[in-house]
This record gives structure tokens, sequence and C-alpha cells, in this order.
């Protein structure tokens, strides 16, 4: 079955491909991308011009479906995108660059900034609340990264976690999951966080942790479970869910990425969250979304220093 998927002609053909990316993008007609338009173009044809080329005649700009978009002034084959886009939404622990570059044929650099490109693409844009109407969301903090002592010496264990990275996560129960890489884990960090995206209406879920200790005023309820006397569960109230997500964000990072420097956490972390927040439905749907996220996202390798292999 994976066989017979990745032989579809858009994932073989890059003129297929760029006809696929065209009535994906453009549904109900070609839109300039330089002034929005719907309609008002005409291709542009002659032995110089590759196919795809069209010419609004409002603006009276060039473009094609990658202006615009994570893919726009890629030298690689739109198909090998397409694969690479595929690749990534169907794997359930993420992909590295090393495997992308042997199986698309390019170079590892050529591998990692694809990668980060289409993880862009994936990445949520945070509108809309989590939870509402009495659902549940379940909040939780993770660390990830040096796992050798903090400064601190002698007293880095008192540290715990801070030496490490920080991800706080938010999990709909049966929903969404909308992850952050926080600077630290306190009251004031993740109770801002917590207001701004989670409904007034819904009954959180938290361990016992002391940075959420007043947040019962924020909702409809705030449950806890205690995991200092090892419960984990009480009738509906646990964190169980953001935990087995967790579980699978680290068996990812561990065994996957191996390494995940602190300036790209959160593109990966927003990978997971895309395959976990559209994890009902099957890998080419969920290709078709990140497919439909990559405009307005164009990442430019020269124009950040933070974007090194």
């Amino acid at each position: 079955m994976a066989e017979a998927i990745l032989n579809q002609p858009q994932l073989q053909d890059a003129e297929k491909a760029r006809e696929y990316l065209e009535a994906l993008r453009w549904p109900t007609g070609i839109v300039c991308p330089h002034c929005g338009v719907i309609g008002a173009h005409y291709p542009i044809s002659g032995k110089q011009v590759r196919p795809g080329v069209y010419k609004c005649k409002d603006c009276r700009e060039q473009f094609t479906v990658t202006v615009g978009t994570v893919f726009e002034d890629s030298k690689v084959p739109l198909n090998k995108w397409l694969q690479a886009v595929h690749l990534m939404c169907a794997s359930k622990k993420g992909i590295s660059s090393k495997q992308l570059e042997r199986m698309l044929g390019v170079t590892y650099k050529t591998a990692w900034f694809m990668s980060h490109r289409i993880r862009e693409a994936m990445q949520d844009d945070k509108s809309g609340m989590l939870g509402g109407g009495g659902k549940i969301v379940e909040a939780d903090e993770t660390y990830w990264g040096n796992s050798k002592r903090s400064k601190a010496g002698k007293n880095a264990k008192r540290a715990g976690g801070d030496h490490k990275m920080k991800v706080f996560t938010l999990l709909e129960r049966d929903g969404r999951a909308r992850s952050f890489h926080v600077p630290n884990v306190t009251s004031k960090t993740l109770r801002t966080i917590l207001r701004d995206q989670v409904a007034r209406d819904t009954k959180l879920m938290t361990d016992e942790a002391m940075q959420y200790v007043g947040a019962k005023h924020d909702f409809r309820s705030h449950r806890t479970v205690n995991h200092s006397i090892k419960e984990y569960s009480r009738g509906e109230v646990s964190t169980n869910t953001v935990e087995g997500y967790f579980s699978l964000l680290k068996r990812g990072l561990i065994g996957t990425f191996r390494h995940v420097g602190e300036q790209h956490l959160g593109r990966y972390v927003s990978e997971f969250d895309f395959r976990y927040s559209h994890r009902k439905i099957n890998d080419s749907d969920r290709a078709q979304i990140a497919l439909k996220g990559i405009a307005g996202k164009r990442l430019m390798y020269r124009h950040s220093s933070q974007l090194q292999p």
C-alpha cells in the first residue's frame, strides 16, 4: 500500500506535481499571489518559459503556484517536495534529514532545509481557542536537551530541569495538541498561555504542580492528579493523554533526530503537534492539509543565522 501511494503521478513527475498543487491551492480559480485577484491571468508560453508561469492582468506581475510559499525559488523538483511532505506526514515519529537525503537523492543540506520548510507549513497559527463547551484540556510540561548538570555544579540536582529546554503542551482530549517552547515553567508563563489559548468554559486537567495553583479561577473547573503519591487517574481526571503525547515526542526526538538545538525545537514540536492533531485521517489527507499550509510561510536560509544544520 505504501509503495502504491508513493507511485502516485504527482509524486513521480514534476509536471503532474505542479498540476496537483495548482488544483489544491486554487480550487476555485487561479489566484495572483501578488495582488490577490482571482481569474485575471493568462499563461505565458515560449521556448524559454517553463510550464505553469502566469501573468496577472491586473498587477502585471508574473507568478507560479509556488510563489509566496515555502517552495518558492527552490531548484528541487516539485514532485520531490511532495514526496518529502508525504514522508514527513506519514512518519509517526518523524523522519530524519539523513533519511530524506537517501530517499530523495538530494544533499544532506538540501534535505535538512526542505524538512524545516515543511515544518513551517505544518505550523499551527494558534488561532481559535482550545476546549470550550465543557470539553477537557490537559496541560503539562516536559524537558528536553542537555543531560549534563548546569553551571550550578553540586547544586545542579536542586535545579531540576532548569538547565534543559522546556516544552509546555495543551492537549484537547480527543482533539488537537498545541505546544510551546517556553523560557521557564513558572506560574506567570504557563497561566498566560492557558488564558490566551484555552476557552474559559473548559475543564482543565493538570498535575499538582504549584504553577497551576489559581487556574481554577480561569476555567469552568480545574482538577488535578497527585503524581507524588503515585496517583495517575481518578475517574475522568488524569493527564495520561498529554503524557502519552510526550512519550511519542521523546521517542521521536531521541530515536529519530537525536540532537535538536534550542533554536529549532519549536519547529520540531510543531511537527509532532500537526501529526497528532490530524491523527484520525490517512497519510494522503494529512499531506494535503500540510500542503494547504505552504502559503505565506516562506523560510529563507540566508536570512537567519539560526538556520544551521
